[in-house]
């Protein structure tokens, strides 16, 4: 679908109610796709979200199993759990190419998150709280494979990961140059070593994983009450649950708030998890997977830096994110677990 597309006319099938003018504005960059704010006139005024690819084919493709993901989730997974997404009115996404449209809830004035200042503690509860809702509802459910996005990685899936992960992380601290601390960097590079069995640990325990879920992909409500929503789902997965929990509060606390804080707060994501059911998972199970899971951090990070499109605020993004995930690493002796120390 195109811009010039997104018509009073269409709106309205898609709404199912007059609209007798409509108001069309970018929102963002549309650095992977582009995203409108549609403002009707008529039987309902109202403002709603328009997700489309990038005007470039080449760009479109590119991603397509991308946009793909994203509309498998509102389409055929949003309603079986009960993580906070904003409402769908329609999704969308072509057969043979990532030509995809998504109409969506404006949650405006919501504030998204800052992933540079951090988060304050209850924001952080809250997120947790909200993630659990991802991951309980649909807990080792093999049904899950069926759905033509979604598998589990295996060794050959990820041979081409571990390929570039050297490099990439070369890449990476040769980009951000002092904007990392050595003792970082060092950790850095230890992740590399760890990432092969990483990776493949731990398959008995599966379920969705946003893959990104973090402060710029949450949105608040502006009178600082609970009540956070999940946006981004380009990045869906299947992998081990507590990769979502230890990349978010890995990277979103700040350092001391973490340190001080996290037992209570993955009790909280515990506590979360056992009212959807999920049996013959102790805290203690839940506690050892997000010290394991740690590495998700550094992994996204470095990937979405030296292949992203650089700016000044997504260095400093990126660099505090690594700041703040590999003390966490080192504080918690992720590297140092059995599973990746013996390499």
């Amino acid at each position: 679908m195109r811009l010039e597309e997104l018509t009073p006319a269409w709106l309205a099938g898609v709404l199912g109610r007059p609209v007798d003018a409509l108001d069309v504005a970018q929102v963002g960059t549309g650095q992977i796709g582009t995203c409108f704010r549609l403002r009707a006139a008529g039987g309902s005024p109202e403002t709603v979200l328009v997700k489309l690819p990038p005007p470039d084919p080449a760009a479109r493709d590119m991603m397509a199993g991308a946009y793909r993901g994203e509309v498998r989730f509102y389409q055929l997974l949003a309603d079986t759990v009960t993580v906070r997404t904003p409402a769908c009115h329609l999704a969308e996404v072509a057969d043979d190419s990532g030509d995809f449209v998504l109409v969506l809830e404006d949650l405006a004035p919501a504030a998204q998150g800052d992933q540079i200042a951090g988060c304050s503690v209850d924001q952080a509860r809250d997120a947790v709280v909200n993630l659990a809702g991802l991951h309980g509802p649909r807990w080792s459910d093999p049904s899950l494979l069926d759905i033509d996005t979604l598998t589990l990685n295996g060794p050959d899936e990820i041979a081409l990961l571990l390929e570039m992960y050297g490099p990439t992380t070369e890449l990476f601290l040769d980009g951000l140059g002092d904007l990392v601390a050595p003792a970082d960097a060092a950790v850095l590079r230890a992740c590399v070593d760890a990432i092969g069995p990483w990776l493949l640990g731990r398959t008995e325990r599966f379920g969705l994983v946003h893959g990104d879920y973090r402060l710029d992909n949450l949105l608040f409500p502006p009178d600082g009450g609970p009540g956070v929503v999940a946006v981004d789902w380009q990045t869906l997965s299947l992998a081990l649950p507590a990769r979502d929990l230890a990349y978010f509060l890995g990277t979103s606390l700040r350092v001391a708030d973490r340190r001080a804080h996290e037992r209570d707060l993955v009790a909280a994501y515990h506590h979360a998890l056992a009212s959807y059911g999920v049996a013959d998972y102790s805290l203690d199970d839940c506690w050892d997977d997000y010290v394991f899971a740690l590495i998700q951090g550094p992994l996204v990070s470095v990937f979405g830096c030296a292949y992203g499109t650089r700016t000044e605020r997504g260095d400093r993004m990126f660099a505090a994110m690594v700041e703040r995930s590999c003390a966490a690493i080192r504080d918690l002796g992720t590297l140092d677990l059995p599973e990746l120390a013996a390499r």
